[in-house]
């Protein structure tokens, strides 16, 4: 456990405990084993401590987005089973992430290629997911290109230098609110899936793994669940749409609650306007909360005037636009209960009475996932 500098005016805890908890509730609902994604420094909570505490916890697969991501793991003593899924042409880091036995999304014939001539080599074989775009328009092979994939990659596995390991996909509108709709683009993106495996079949392709379901797919869409599932955002705590179902509803618990400190206070009379373009104007004399974060640590300059933050264990509102380093609240009702250095809980679990990263990402127009990826360096995390 690690604990705030005295003097930090900003600080992100992350529980652990909440993480684990998180992850048992979605493999328990799916039924299946779950992958638990740990890209983008996993989703903004430090993936230097939550990848070992999720390998502690009995975790089979790691995933994650970028070659360098995954190598970071291995680095850092990793040696588990681990899916890393975009590169680009000629990244170094594909022929590290050969040589350091991590799984590798096949996407292309560029990529199957690549990986190929990296693991030849090597002199090792490869371990590959072959990723089929089955609508979400995105990476993945497309099904007319597949027979061309499946050409180059049966020279490959009888060379021993490719090994399918997998076979996946991604799902597009799993977390639709409109329920109807959403079952039926699962629906058809499995139908285009399946087609895949019976094409992966015909040539004597039998995958050990099979995924399509995100968390969206493990919570809501049985039949997309096939032997694995991949976790993300529910892991951390937040829906995959807050506006189908919350956190609460989900039993889920938001593993990160940023705290910052009041850095001063002061009265302004009734007409005063409130930072850059006066976008709010007190209407009454009003005591005003300097909170020493902004948009270069991530709080979304578009939550102007939007949000509120808990002092105390009440709600007061965000007012004036957000600065790259500030922000204001109007903490006019808490009177003498506030003063100087007293904390602000900007978003986390709702045990403070704060909003959640979810509730923030509504009012912003966005989502949750934004919300804590985009927290910045700046904001130390501390792991609970």
């Amino acid at each position: 456990m690690s604990e705030p500098n005295t003097g930090d005016r900003a600080w992100a805890q992350v529980s652990g405990e909440a993480i684990l908890g998180n992850y048992d509730t979605l493999r328990a609902i799916s039924g299946v084993d779950a992958m638990a994604v740990v890209k983008a420094d996993a989703y903004g909570h430090g993936a230097d401590v939550v990848a070992p505490l999720l390998r502690s916890h009995g975790v089979t697969w790691l995933g994650v987005a970028l070659p360098w991501e995954a190598m970071a793991l291995r680095a850092a003593g990793d040696t588990g089973k681990l899916l890393c899924w975009l590169s680009t042409p000629g990244d170094p880091t594909l022929s590290e992430c050969v040589g350091a036995d991590v799984d590798l999304s096949v996407s292309s014939i560029r990529e199957l290629l690549e990986i190929g001539t990296a693991a030849r080599d090597a002199h090792t074989c490869a371990n590959i997911h072959v990723k089929i775009d089955t609508g979400l328009s995105r990476n993945g092979v497309s099904p007319t290109d597949l027979d061309a994939l499946i050409g180059e990659l049966t020279s490959l596995i009888d060379e021993g230098t490719i090994c399918v390991r997998g076979v996946w996909s991604h799902l597009a509108s799993a977390d639709d609110p409109d329920i109807e709709f959403s079952s039926k683009s699962v629906s058809a993106q499995r139908s285009v899936f399946d087609a895949a495996l019976n094409d992966f079949a015909a040539v004597g392709i039998e995958p050990e793994f099979v995924h399509l379901a995100n968390t969206a797919g493990a919570l809501w869409h049985p039949d997309s669940r096939f032997n694995l599932v991949r976790v993300g955002i529910g892991m951390y705590g937040l829906s995959p749409n807050a506006e189908r179902a919350g956190s609460a509803q989900l039993g889920l618990i938001p593993a990160m609650t940023v705290v910052a400190r009041v850095s001063s206070l002061k009265k302004v009379s009734a007409g005063a306007g409130v930072s850059y373009s006066h976008t709010w104007i007190a209407k009454r004399e009003t005591q005003l909360g300097l909170v020493p974060v902004g948009y270069a640590d991530g709080i979304p300059r578009n939550a102007s005037n939007r949000v509120a933050v808990a002092i105390g264990g009440k709600i007061v509102s965000q007012v004036g636009t957000i600065a790259m380093d500030q922000f204001v609240v109007d903490c006019t009702a808490l009177g003498a209960e506030v003063s100087s250095g007293a904390q602000v809980y900007v978003f986390g679990s709702g045990a403070h009475g704060e909003w959640t990263a979810d509730q923030w990402g509504l009012a912003c127009g966005s989502l949750g996932y934004e919300i804590v990826t985009r927290l910045g360096a700046r904001i130390p995390r501390v792991h609970l």
